[in-house]
């Protein structure tokens, strides 16, 4: 990674996992195998950018579309998720990184509600990257959710209806208290946020790679930082 005074390491980074499902078909396997396969780059990636001076690390794991897929695959992926939670117990002690959870939860059966929560509370005094783990996550039903939350503090004489500001919309996001992602990045070759921080992404930098989740290496991140130190950031001034 380049070392020069001008270069900038973006504090926020959010990342698409993308193209599980294309690896394995390319390699004529199920696509629950990709998905086996891009657990376990998820961990080498975690780990890489938590050392590279980034403060925040958003992954987009699974979203509220999520489960219109087969009914084989959803269960694949959460009986992952759920031996990702388990070993995550110990995983990343050493690595100093916070685990948080956004999205809707409610949709997860007992036992990955409780290893969510148990996951937080062990690594909540960890000082080191947060990483936000997007499960059950949606943009569109994280802004709804803010509405319902911002109405209800309206009908209850919390609130000011004529007095409410972009920060009341933020403090009721699950990313409440975070900055927004400087640089987002998509693998699998895709120029779509997929209902990904619709509302925090408003100036962030995106780029697509043609690389599938599976396969992304170190240096295809170093290369997508790359990328946004050549951009120009103005947040709509000249």
């Amino acid at each position: 990674m380049a070392d020069n005074k001008s270069f900038i390491m973006p504090a926020h980074v959010g990342i698409i996992m993308d193209g599980n499902g294309r690896w394995a078909k390319k390699r004529g396997m199920p696509r629950p195998v990709g998905h086996t396969h891009g657990a376990q780059n998820f961990r080498t990636i975690t780990r890489y950018i938590s050392k590279q001076g980034v403060k925040i690390l958003t992954l987009y794991a699974f979203s509220t579309e999520n489960w219109k897929r087969p009914p084989e695959e959803v269960g694949a992926l959460m009986k992952l998720f759920k031996q990702y939670l388990v070993e995550a117990l110990t995983d990343f002690r050493e690595d100093d990184i916070r685990l948080r959870f956004i999205g809707d939860r409610s949709a997860f059966d007992p036992q990955l509600r409780a290893l969510i929560d148990e996951t937080e509370e062990l690594s909540a005094s960890r000082e080191g990257m947060v990483l936000n783990l997007a499960m059950n996550y949606g943009g569109r039903d994280e802004l709804l959710r803010a509405v319902k939350l911002l109405c209800k503090e309206v009908q209850e004489g919390k609130a000011d209806i004529d007095r409410l500001t972009q920060q009341d919309i933020q403090r009721c996001l699950y990313t409440a208290g975070e900055p927004d992602p400087d640089l987002i990045i998509r693998t699998g070759g895709e120029f779509r946020l997929s209902n990904f921080m619709l509302y925090q992404a408003a100036y962030s930098e995106f780029v697509s790679t043609e690389v599938l989740w599976p396969d992304f290496k170190p240096e295809d991140f170093d290369r997508a930082v790359e990328e946004f130190n050549r951009r120009s950031r103005r947040f709509g001034g000249v």
